[in-house]
């Protein structure tokens, strides 16, 4: 894939639609491009975040570890952007994303996302809608198991 088809696939996501030509194709040329297995892991829940990704080709599955063993808890695909968690909290990874497909993605390191977030205040706007958007998500799967656990006890 060329550099104008990565600034193409930058383009399609949210978070970096605003940034002007220049610096999309900056961005696409610094990040290092990946390819992935079926299987094989992008990130591992626990693991320290030094880097984001972006889904170019391909699809994986996000997992959490649970007592009861692993569960998936979200499907993506191209134009995912995936591990921005783990790289603005200082935080290990809170799930483990595994390629389902043949996958090709864009690593995008902890020095440059912040490098980015500095440049253009507007991604950081599009990271708290990201961000609350799965927070209401996952709030709203909390509440349907939990009423699901409530009505098996009656």
């Amino acid at each position: 894939m060329s550099l104008l088809q990565d600034v193409e696939v930058l383009r399609n996501i949210p978070l970096f639609a605003k940034m002007e030509p220049s610096k999309l194709k900056l961005l696409a040329f610094t990040a290092e491009r990946l390819t992935f297995q079926p299987g094989q892991f992008l990130v591992k829940q626990g693991d320290a975040g030094d880097s984001a990704y972006v889904i170019v080709e391909g699809e994986a599955d996000v997992q959490v570890d649970a007592p009861t063993g692993t569960i998936t808890v979200a499907h993506i695909g191209r134009h995912a952007f995936v591990g921005e968690i783990a790289i603005l909290c200082d935080v290990p990874r809170t799930a483990s994303v595994r390629a389902a497909t043949p996958l090709t993605a864009m690593r995008i390191t902890k020095a440059l996302f912040f490098e980015l977030v500095n440049q253009f205040p507007s991604i950081a706007v599009e990271i708290m809608r990201e961000l609350a958007s799965r927070l209401s998500r996952t709030t709203q799967q909390l509440q349907q198991t939990l009423s699901q656990i409530e009505s098996g006890k009656k």
